[in-house]
């Protein structure tokens, strides 16, 4: 579904990826790790867009969408949950869910409200309320209902829990447990490496701009030395 290879990108002279490598198959989760720093926002900027790499390639269902904008990015059905969440806070939540709503992926069945608000029931309580009165963990079910609204093939997670208190965490990990059995390819960036590994099927560490690791869950947790070295754990 998506492949990232020899990915080289830039912040004016300062390399920031030095041939970074990941790969998502259809149906499956995969995984980001590694410190702070080490190139995985960057990653997900460069795949969406947002900025554009110098080298490498990034296949897309069979397509190359290096160079595209945003904007296309998303239109070929991959959504973003960004860090820092970046909700619209003069906009009620109800609103926040609609204005982003459209069928990228075309699904049969596409993402109503009515649906995210099943997803995340204590979301739907606090529809009315406007966006920047919203506590951090509902902004976040936020973050990821709006997502959801432009109904991807793929979805992106970019430190969907970092911050937020244990039951919200909690919540959050369920949500992508039900979004993977209803088949949606995912890929997360997050440093709960436990909750990684127990919905993950594929792991990539990230060190200084490239991946220095992949393997599934029992090879990742069988590695303690692996796990010090690069995730501190």
């Amino acid at each position: 579904m998506l492949t990232v290879s020899g990915l080289k990108t830039f912040y004016g002279n300062s390399q920031a990826l030095f041939g970074m490598t990941l790969e998502v198959r259809a149906g499956e989760v995969a995984t980001l790790m590694g410190r702070n720093g080490m190139g995985n926002t960057t990653t997900v900027h460069s795949i969406m867009g947002i900025i554009q790499s110098r080298e490498g390639d990034i296949q897309y269902e069979g397509q190359s969408i290096r160079g595209l904008s945003s904007y296309a990015v998303a239109r070929r059905g991959i959504g973003l949950v960004p860090e820092g969440r970046q909700i619209f806070p003069n906009l009620t939540a109800h609103e926040n869910l609609v204005a982003t709503a459209a069928n990228w992926g075309n699904q049969k069945t596409p993402w109503t409200a009515e649906r995210i608000y099943d997803l995340f029931p204590g979301l739907a309580e606090r529809r009315d309320s406007m966006g920047n009165l919203l506590s951090g963990g509902e902004q976040q079910m936020l973050a990821v209902g709006r997502a959801l609204m432009t109904n991807p093939n793929l979805l992106i997670l970019d430190e969907a829990t970092e911050g937020l208190a244990p039951l919200i965490r909690n919540e959050i990990w369920k949500s992508l447990e039900a979004l993977k059995n209803e088949g949606l390819s995912i890929l997360v960036i997050d440093k709960n490496v436990k909750d990684l590994a127990r919905i993950g099927d594929r792991h990539h560490i990230v060190e200084k701009g490239r991946v220095v690791w992949t393997g599934n869950s029992q090879e990742l947790l069988a590695d303690e030395e692996l796990m010090h070295r690069y995730l501190g754990v």
